[in-house]
């Protein structure tokens, strides 16, 4: 699953609003604003709704492993 901090890194490479990202990914964006800023408890479903809208968007999520920190990039085939 992805980290908050991957979520607000993958918006500012696609240079997206929240508003932007909430409405590709059809959720709130008081929801989005709530996770980026860690004050609730997010559902699974909103997770994965913004990782599938951000992935199709042309984000690659990089997980953490060996000593190397989680991150984000965009895929090398976008305009």
């Amino acid at each position: 699953m992805i980290s908050l901090r991957q979520i607000r890194a993958a918006r500012a490479l696609l240079g997206w609003s929240q508003q932007k990202l909430a409405d590709e990914a059809i959720v709130s964006v008081k929801a989005v604003a709530r996770l980026e800023r860690n004050e609730v408890s997010t559902r699974t479903s909103t997770l994965e709704a913004l990782e599938n809208t951000l992935t199709k968007a042309g984000i690659i999520f990089i997980s953490a492993s060996d000593g190397v920190g989680e991150g984000v990039r965009l895929a090398s085939d976008l305009d």
